[in-house]
């Protein structure tokens, strides 16, 4: 009977797992949710801008070859897809109500953050790709005149930059996007295995 005591006393004095509040949970996802929202529709923008600026090039200035308007043409194209994947994530993020059915919303999350990963994972290399070579097209006249040692700094600092930002920056950014996602599926995965 004493080795019963024990372990009943020992049994209740281990910690509780902590009972997450509803609404704390439901603000928190809601203030993450918004952040990713907001950062889609600053992306949107800027891309937007972008786009425009690229679009009055192609529109008010001369170029001497058509190797030039092939790849501001390419980038262009290359943004409007990308714009478009954007749009369509926003839409997604923005049109769901966490409060109607949380579980519905927790596989809808989760369902985007598979899609989000299986996207961004080829279409980042499509995209830097399509923008490369838009890029190496386009400054194929602007370097034409200029020496060969700037020609190949130039080109250097380029490939140097395409590789930092495909090899470090973007895994970083999806390191950094999956984390959250899976903070706010983790939250929700806890809420509702406590009402079950």
């Amino acid at each position: 009977m004493k080795d019963f005591d024990h372990l009943m006393s020992v049994w209740q004095e281990q910690p509780k797992k902590d009972q997450l509040s509803v609404d704390d949970v439901l603000k928190q996802v809601k203030k993450g949710m918004s952040a990713l929202s907001r950062k889609l529709l600053w992306n949107i923008t800027s891309m937007t801008i972008s786009f425009a600026g690229l679009f009055a090039v192609l529109l008010f200035f001369v170029f001497n070859s058509w190797i030039t308007y092939l790849g501001i043409i390419i980038i262009l194209i290359t943004i409007i897809l990308s714009l478009m994947m954007m749009l369509r994530d926003y839409r997604i993020i923005s049109k769901q109500d966490r409060t109607i059915n949380p579980a519905d919303y927790l596989q809808s999350l989760k369902e985007y953050q598979k899609n989000r990963a299986e996207v961004y994972g080829w279409m980042f290399y499509l995209y830097v790709f399509s923008i490369n070579t838009g890029l190496l097209l386009y400054f194929y006249e602007v370097l034409q005149n200029t020496s060969t040692g700037f020609k190949i700094v130039a080109y250097a600092v380029y490939f140097a930059f395409i590789l930092f930002s495909t090899f470090y920056i973007r895994g970083r950014f999806v390191k950094s996007e999956q984390d959250k996602l899976n903070l706010m599926i983790d939250r929700l995965i806890r809420l509702q295995n406590q009402f079950d």
